[in-house]
Order: structure tokens, then sequence, then C-alpha cells
């Protein structure tokens, strides 16, 4: 007598391979997790050194105790008046630019765009500048807190600049969008535009210090360097609010992301709005770069920098790779001010040198490799 073979019903089955890829996704993802939490805790560690060396040096023990509140004098004012406002700064700058560099790439499918690479930053510092000279929105101010010098130039109206800044950063972003979506331009070229688009804007920032008093000249210079040192709690707090909210959306179209880095006709059939992703993430991305070149400066390659890194220790993933870029880009801003703090002595080494130097290599290697291709 033949026996017939009970029939698995198709629900069971499915459920099965389902559990099956959902088990593996958690193998592929479990240790990209502890690199990703071991990143943090060498992030915590270079905090801890960071607070703890430079011209005044500081135990660990008196660390936590003027944290806590139990010193105070000098050590409350090395600590909450100078060092964290800075690290915060380093910490939620490189976090913003790295992920700002990050959705750039993503959303024009191009691993040489970052704002700086695009002219975005070009665009904030010509907008700053601008409301510098023009608005009069610089100016010169006494400070105790510095040990180069006495007197600081400082922004007057911090939120004209900003503003100004981010006009700059979205003219940049929208003459790339259309160049991109008009033009149908090639990877190579939108890199060309975005030269080109660094120079016209360099060019308008010089044409405006030239027709400046020495000390708007001074202001916009010492503006332009980089350097994280010059923002209170106010300011990194908004920074801090933006790129949060920035961050947040970016994981939200996480998956969306993945589809546009197969092809734009890849991600239409998955039913992705491509336009529409490319134009919020493009100005949001523009937001965060404004912020960031309005508070502290041009800071230049960072934005390439990170994402190329987290790239290598995650993969393509965007549910991985937006914490990691932001995690790279946070260190190496920190390690590159602590570095810089600890070379000169005084605080006065522009960040944006030594992410220069990081970040120029890198940017010769991509194209090499692009141009071998």
């Amino acid at each position: 007598m033949r026996l017939i073979e009970p029939i698995r019903p198709r629900n069971a089955i499915d459920l099965r391979k389902t559990g099956e890829l959902i088990e593996t996704r958690r193998a592929f993802i479990r240790p990209k997790m502890y690199l990703l939490a071991g990143l943090l805790a060498g992030l915590v560690a270079l905090i801890v050194w960071s607070i703890a060396v430079g011209s005044y040096d500081m135990s660990f023990f008196k660390i936590l105790r003027t944290i806590f509140g139990f010193e105070q004098g000098a050590y409350k004012i090395v600590v909450w008046d100078i060092r964290l406002p800075r690290i915060t700064a380093a910490i939620i700058t490189g976090c913003g630019l790295g992920l700002s560099g990050l959705a750039t790439q993503s959303l024009l499918r191009n691993p040489l765009a970052s704002p700086f690479t695009l002219g975005i930053s070009q665009g904030a510092a010509f907008g700053a500048a601008f409301s510098i000279v023009v608005l009069s929105a610089g100016g010169m101010q006494g400070s105790a807190l510095r040990t180069a010098d006495a007197n600081t130039f400082t922004i007057a109206n911090v939120y004209i600049v900003t503003l100004f800044a981010f006009l700059g950063a979205i003219t940049a972003t929208l003459i790339i969008l259309l160049l991109a979506r008009l033009k149908k331009m090639s990877p190579e070229s939108i890199i060309l535009a975005g030269v080109t688009l660094s120079s016209l804007f360099t060019s308008g920032t010089i044409l405006i210090q030239y027709f400046a008093t020495d000390v708007e000249i001074a202001t916009v210079v010492f503006w332009t360097f980089g350097d994280v040192a010059r923002s209170s709690w106010q300011e990194i707090g908004l920074l801090a609010f933006v790129t949060g909210c920035v961050m947040v959306y970016f994981v939200f179209h996480r998956w969306n992301l993945n589809a546009l880095a197969a092809g734009d006709d890849s991600a239409k059939g998955l039913g992705v709005e491509i336009d529409r992703l490319r134009l919020i993430g493009m100005f949001l991305a523009a937001l965060v770069a404004a912020l960031a070149t309005a508070f502290h400066g041009v800071i230049a390659f960072l934005g390439l920098l990170a994402p190329h890194i987290g790239r290598r220790l995650a993969g393509s993933d965007h549910g991985l790779l937006l914490p990691y870029s932001c995690a790279v880009g946070a260190l190496l801003l920190l390690m590159a001010d602590t570095v810089g703090r600890l070379l000169v002595g005084s605080g006065t080494l522009p960040v944006g040198v030594l992410t220069s130097f990081m970040g120029a290599p890198l940017f010769l290697y991509l194209l090499m490799k692009g141009l071998n291709r």
C-alpha cells in the first residue's frame, strides 16, 4: 500500500525560511555591533584622555570629582568652561559631518561626494563671510580663557551667520542636484562641478575680504580656520538637536538608501520615491554641514573620510553604516583636536589642518582608483 506523504502547510515552510534568514542576519550583524560598541568605548576613553591632558594636566580622580561638583576653582573652569565644551563640540561636529558625507555619497551614488568636495562647505563659508563683513555679524572680544592671546575674534550674531551659511550651502546643493538631474552627469562630472563651485565661492569670499576692514578680515580668516573651541553650550545644543533629527530621518529611510545603492531603476521598482528622497536628504545634509561650518569653520575632508572608514568596518548596509560613520567622524575629529592641542600647547592649531592631512591622501587614492577603472 502506497503511503501518501503528508502535505506541509505553505505558511509553515515560509515561516521556517523567514526564521533562517533572520538568524543568518543576526549572525552577520552581531560582530558588527560588538565592533561598534568597541568604537564607542574607544570614544569614551578618548574623551577622558582629552579632558586629562593639556597645559593643565589632571588625574582621572580629579576629573571625576570635578564633573560631580566636588572640585571648584581652576579645576571647574578647566573642565566645564574650556575642555568639556570643546570635546562635546568635536564629537557632535564630527558626527554631523560624517552623517552629511555619508548622505551625499549615498544620495548621489558617488564615493567622492562630501560637503567639502561638492562645494557645500565653501558655499557656507561664502555666506558666513558675507554676513560677517556686509551685515557686521563679526567682531573682537576680550577673553581670559584663551591662552594664546587676550583678544579673540568672535561671531557677534551667530544666528545671522548660520542663516547665511545655510543659504550658501543650500545654493551649492541645489546647483549640484540640478546638474545631476537635468544634464544626467556622471559621478566624475559631478565632482568636477563641485570643484568649480568651490573655486567660485572661494573667489567670492576673497572679493568680500578685499572690501572689508582689518578686523573683519581677521574675523573671517579666524572663522575659516576650523576650530571646535569657539562654540558655547547653546550652539552645541542646537547643532546636536539638528544632527539628531537628521540622523533619525536617515535611519527611518535606511532601506530606501540601500535600495538606491542598487541604482535608480531598481529603487523605483521597489517603490522608492527617488526625487523626493534626494531633495529632502540633500537639504538635510546641507543643513547639518551649514551649521557645523557656521559654528566651527571649514573642517575639510572629514565628511569624505568617515563614511569610507565606516564602509570598511560595517559594509554597505545603511542600518549599520549610519552609526559607524557618525562614530568614526566623532573619533577622528576629537583625536585631531586633541593632538593639535598637544602639539601647539595653546590650543590654537586649526583642526581643519589636521583633517586635511588625513583626508587629502584618501581623496587622491579614491580619485586614482576611479580613473584606473
